[in-house]
């Protein structure tokens, strides 16, 4: 039986809103178990082009500021981006501000070597949200 030992919350002060918790202030197990479905979710609908699936966990202001012909174009045109492996290895997590940076060792199907992924989490109206997604 493991014994897991969690840091106080913080909770977070914006003026008239309701405090909220800061996810830096989760460990990296808390935050590596709400990231790697995310990405795994983000790797699967990349691979079938299916924009609108592909984006249901950003954030308003990403979410808002993807240009949905570019993303579009991306999904048919990029071969990367349609054969990404379910192979993919977590390198670590990143505290900054309001925000986690989690980084993945992602591979392809059909092309050699490796690509690094960036998967920028935060809290949105009292849920996480994906700020940023790239591969590198």
């Amino acid at each position: 039986m493991a014994i897991v030992v969690t840091r106080p919350v913080e909770l977070v002060s914006y003026g008239d809103r309701e405090p909220r918790v800061n996810i830096i202030e989760k460990t990296d197990e808390e935050i590596l178990a709400i990231a790697d479905p995310l990405w795994r979710d983000l790797v699967k609908q990349s691979n079938e082009g299916r924009y609108g699936e592909f984006v249901r966990n950003f954030s308003t202001s990403l979410a808002l500021a993807m240009n949905q012909v570019a993303v579009g174009h991306q999904f048919a045109n990029s071969e990367l981006a349609r054969n990404l492996s379910e192979d993919v290895d977590n390198l670590g997590v990143i505290r900054r501000g309001e925000h986690v940076t989690v980084l993945y060792r992602q591979r392809s199907t059909n092309k050699a070597g490796e690509w690094l992924g960036r998967l920028v989490l935060g809290y949105e109206d009292g849920e996480v949200r994906i700020f940023g997604a790239s591969i590198f």
